[in-house]
């Protein structure tokens, strides 16, 4: 049996170079964190609502 990991709820709050920050939104923590714009899809943009699952994210 295989190790699922998430799914996870994020926001973009903002996009800064080649870094995007990104709060959670399935949980109460105002807390940002960073990640690679190359981690990310595309098309994103600050208020792009992401599902985070499997090392993955997708756009919700």
């Amino acid at each position: 049996m295989g190790f699922i990991m998430g799914p996870y709820f994020y926001k973009v709050t903002r996009i800064e170079g080649d870094y995007a920050y990104l709060v959670r939104t399935d949980i109460d923590d105002n807390d940002e964190m960073i990640v690679a714009m190359a981690l990310l899809p595309q098309d994103i943009d600050v208020d792009t609502n992401l599902k985070w699952e499997n090392l993955i994210y997708t756009i919700c």
